[in-house]
């Protein structure tokens, strides 16, 4: 039988490991964290020892925790208002359009080539587009792609 270890002795080496992992991409940015009970395998110790290590992750900011989802690794790089990949494309893509780099009229890149460039899924690229049609920010053409709006 193996001894489950907790308290407040034991907590603050698991943030540093898992600081150390996130700060040394073994946990990239935008990843998400493995689950508490992994982690609870791999450190031998009880969840709520490894519940307390993740809060204090979550206030320094480094990760965030998503209903039902899991804890997304910020590492700093990303804001909190942005837990989800799609908010994310859809604010690159939204910054291009109001600095002008993509100007009204000009095709939108095809989802192909926004999902080799952020590295996400066809999903992703089209929930990001859909915001931004939402917002009146880009049109799409049926059979023709997706335009800035003029």
């Amino acid at each position: 039988m193996t001894r489950w270890l907790t308290g407040w002795r034991v907590f603050p080496q698991i943030v540093d490991r898992l600081r150390e992992r996130i700060e040394m991409t073994t946990y990239p940015v935008g990843t998400m964290m493995p689950s508490e009970a992994e982690l609870c395998a791999e450190f031998g110790v009880a969840r709520n020892t490894v519940r307390r290590a993740l809060a204090l992750l979550e206030a320094e900011g480094l990760i965030l925790a998503i209903p039902a989802k899991g804890r997304l690794v910020l590492g700093g790089g990303k804001t909190c208002g942005e837990p989800y990949l799609y908010q994310a494309v859809a604010r690159e893509l939204r910054e291009q359009i109001q600095r002008g780099d993509l100007a009204p009229g000009s095709t939108v890149p095809s989802e192909a080539q926004l999902r080799r460039s952020h590295g996400v899924s066809r999903s992703t690229v089209r929930q990001a587009l859909a915001v931004l049609e939402q917002e009146g920010l880009i049109v799409a053409e049926h059979g023709r792609g997706r335009f800035v709006r003029r």
